[in-house]
């Protein structure tokens, strides 16, 4: 499709592929689309050029939705994406894995698996501290967070235990190894953010363009 660079798709895991000289490479396996253009903005009505496309199947939808909608099917995800020109778009195309082909390089964001509470060695990759003399406590804890006299206080920011994960993750300049276009599935080389069955959305990548 003109102007759109990128699809919806469903993380189902990761699998291996061999090459044709025999090497294994990790893959994610991704189900891309089909997707259909629900909306286009335009600079004229909306300040901006965009497409919102839609994907997967919802089970119910409230009435705000449906309006939105209007026919055009049940969609379980809307997103966004901004373009430079809307010429040759329409509500109701469809976009789907035949955009893609082997050696693509693409951008995959997702929302990162949410960790919960974590501590410094596992938040921030930090060493923890003696194992011996007597510092029987002291393994996986941060060691001191002030800064002496001056400035007198804890700084802002400073790296401590917290909140892991569950946050918009971009893995990029990935490359395609295959895009089936008849199963909707595209093997990426290398991992990508996100829990299994979660939404991802891949744009072709511009790094070094």
């Amino acid at each position: 499709m003109p102007g759109i660079d990128g699809i919806l798709g469903k993380k189902l895991g990761m699998t291996q592929v061999f090459t044709d000289a025999g090497k294994a490479k990790a893959v994610t396996a991704v189900e891309a689309g089909p997707c259909k253009v629900i909306q286009v903005r335009t600079p004229g009505k909306d300040g901006y050029s965009a497409a919102q496309l839609g994907f997967g199947q919802a089970k119910k939808l409230t009435s705000a939705e449906k309006g939105h909608l209007k026919d055009q099917g049940q969609f379980k995800y809307l997103r966004e994406f901004r373009l430079e020109a809307v010429e040759g778009i329409s509500v109701g195309n469809v976009i789907d894995v035949s955009e893609f082909k082997a050696g693509d390089k693409v951008d995959v964001i997702g929302i990162s698996k949410g960790k919960g509470f974590a501590g410094v060695v596992k938040r921030h990759h930090f060493k923890g501290g003696p194992k011996t003399h007597g510092q029987s406590d002291r393994q996986r804890a941060p060691g001191a967070i002030g800064s002496t006299t001056t400035p007198g206080h804890v700084w802002k920011g400073l790296k401590m235990g917290g909140h892991l994960g569950d946050e918009r993750v971009t893995a990029r300049n990935l490359e395609v190894l295959s895009a089936d276009a008849g199963r909707n599935l595209l093997l990426i080389e290398g991992a990508i953010p996100g829990a299994k069955n979660s939404l991802v959305i891949i744009k072709k990548s511009h790094k070094g363009s």
